[in-house]
C-alpha cells in the first residue's frame, strides 16, 4: 500500500514524453506551454508594494494565464494551472 504524498516524482524520458506529445492537439500543447510560461512570469512579481510598471506586467501575465487556462479547461477540466502567487508565500 503506497501513499501518492510518498510517491518520489521519476523523470520522463524524452522519447516518452515526445509520444505523450504527440497525442495531444498542437494548441492544447501551445496553451500548457503558454500557462507555464505566465505562471512564471506572475510568480517574478512579488511582494506586498510593486510600483506600477510592475503591477501593470502582473497583471498582464495574469491575463495570459487566464486565456491559456480557458483553453486548458474545455479540453480537461484538470489541466489549468494556477498560479499560487502571493507575497506571503
Amino acid at each position: 500500500m503506497t501513499a501518492s504524498h510518498l510517491l518520489v516524482p521519476v523523470p520522463i524520458p524524452d522519447r516518452v514524453a515526445a509520444l505523450i506529445g504527440s497525442c495531444i492537439p498542437p494548441h492544447i500543447l501551445q496553451a500548457e506551454f503558454d500557462a507555464e510560461c505566465a505562471t512564471r512570469e506572475v510568480r517574478s512579481f512579488r511582494g506586498p508594494r510593486l510600483c506600477v510598471e510592475d503591477q501593470a506586467d502582473r497583471e498582464l501575465a495574469l491575463s495570459e494565464l487566464a486565456r491559456a487556462n480557458k483553453v486548458l479547461a474545455a479540453h480537461h477540466p484538470g489541466l489549468p494551472v494556477r498560479p499560487d502567487v502571493g507575497w506571503w508565500s
